[in-house]
């Protein structure tokens, strides 16, 4: 009889095992790649490849608007100041500025005709033929005419100047980069037609990318370059040039995402424009040597308050736990990070797998760790 009861006892128990709740999984101890952070020198300073190009560089137009009918100027020609690079056809420049001086003509002649009348009536004003406000009305119908002389005369010098915008002029010596318009062609004002490199300065043109603009500063020495060497000399057997940053650029450009630079190159060097530069940025005598390096494989992103930055996992070799610390990425040195704050020599932090930890987690020290 006490048999059902004990079989009712054994399925109850087996549903209430069935029931409960699993125990938890022991968190595994992860083994890790670890590296004792450290000073280590900068590498080599960077070469840079660039440009000579002219200190001033003028893209000339024509003031007017008008048909091309001659150019003179052609690309690798030199020209000196005044030296005609392009003409307009004139002849309805010329037109508005006869019609300029005949409309002065006949402002001269209202205002002799004024001052004619004026002093008729002045004259029959002394024998009392006329009134005083007569010869107000005359004194003023002269000075509206001398006013409208004025500015016809006026006119008639902005036609006369436009006559003359029909020639472009080079206004200094120089060389012809480029021209932007050919002969026939009807160009408006202020387009660009020709570009002049003036003699003088020479500037070397490169760009440099963002995680280096830092090393690009306003006044900084440098040394140039030439591929081709200097002329007649072999190639690469001139000595470099010293040169010293001019302009570096506010924003990237929006294709390259680099940030162009200008050196000033001595004045009186003689390099070719166009000819292709390697540029070495110096290093100022305060600046460090050395610097705390690390893989781009140990670092992480932060997200502390309402601010992002950058962190590694610091391993305590005494609870063999990992726990995170943010530091100050100061710039690159080729593939590796220079860590500005946040870590000390003597530091070990996990060198890879960052993303796979969690604060206080126990691990291991993988065999062949780093010493950075």
């Amino acid at each position: 009889m006490k048999t059902p009861h004990v079989a009712l006892i054994l399925t109850a128990s087996l549903v209430l095992a069935a029931c409960s709740p699993a125990p938890a999984p022991v968190e595994p101890i992860r083994s890790v790649k670890l590296m004792t952070v450290g000073t280590s020198a900068l590498g080599a300073q960077t070469e840079y490849a660039g440009e000579v190009r002219a200190r001033t560089e003028s893209r000339l137009g024509f003031r007017v608007g008008g048909k091309l009918v001659q150019r003179p100027a052609e690309v690798g020609q030199r020209v000196q100041a005044g030296q005609l690079l392009a003409q307009l056809d004139a002849q309805d420049l010329a037109l508005s500025s006869q019609a300029a001086q005949a409309q002065v003509s006949a402002a001269q002649t209202q205002r002799d005709l004024a001052a004619a009348d004026l002093k008729r009536f002045q004259e029959l004003l002394a024998q009392g033929f006329v009134s005083g406000a007569e010869i107000e009305r005359r004194r003023a119908t002269l000075q509206s005419a001398e006013a409208t002389l004025r500015q016809a005369r006026a006119q008639g010098a902005v036609q006369g100047n436009q006559a003359g915008y029909a020639r472009l002029l080079a206004d200094g010596a120089g060389v012809v980069l480029a021209v932007d318009a050919e002969v026939g062609q009807v160009v408006a004002a202020g387009a660009p037609v020709v570009r002049v490199a003036r003699d003088g300065a020479r500037d070397v043109v490169f760009a440099v990318p963002e995680d280096r603009l830092a090393l690009a500063r306003v006044g900084q020495a440098a040394q140039v370059r030439l591929w081709a060497g200097a002329p007649g000399t072999p190639a690469g057997a001139a000595a470099p040039l010293d040169a010293v940053v001019r302009e570096v650029a506010a924003s990237a450009d929006p294709v390259t995402r680099t940030y162009q630079v200008k050196l000033a190159l001595p004045e009186g060097a003689a390099v070719p424009l166009g000819a292709t530069a390697y540029v070495t940025l110096m290093r100022s005598a305060d600046a460090p040597t050395a610097a705390i390096k690390l893989p781009t494989s140990a670092l992480m992103r932060s997200e502390a308050g309402d601010r992002s930055g950058s962190a590694v996992w610091v391993f305590d070799a005494a609870s063999s736990t990992v726990q995170p610390r943010e530091v100050v990425v100061g710039g690159a040195d080729g593939n590796e990070m220079l860590i500005a704050s946040g870590l000390k020599p003597g530091d070990e932090v996990v060198a890879a797998g960052v993303h796979v930890l969690s604060p206080g987690q126990k691990v291991t020290r993988f065999v062949g760790a780093a010493t950075k």
